[in-house]
């Protein structure tokens, strides 16, 4: 169990470290003036499913409240 808790939090951490990676590089590329709006796009929504990602594994590692 605990081991299991152990590995939720090792990939939380790589994918909010993905998560703002891809952030920063969004960033930098919508800076550019003759950006590619189709990799902005695949990026973005990239971004999303790390969220989503994350918003999972996040609700795995609270604990279940008794009713």
């Amino acid at each position: 169990m605990q081991q299991d808790i152990e590995v939720l939090h090792q990939q939380l951490a790589t994918l909010m470290q993905e998560h703002r990676e891809l952030d920063e590089a969004i960033e930098q590329l919508l800076a550019q003036a003759d950006h590619d709006q189709f990799k902005a796009t695949r990026m973005k929504k990239r971004k999303l499913l790390l969220k989503d990602m994350i918003a999972k594994i996040s609700s795995q590692l609270i604990p279940d409240q008794p009713a």
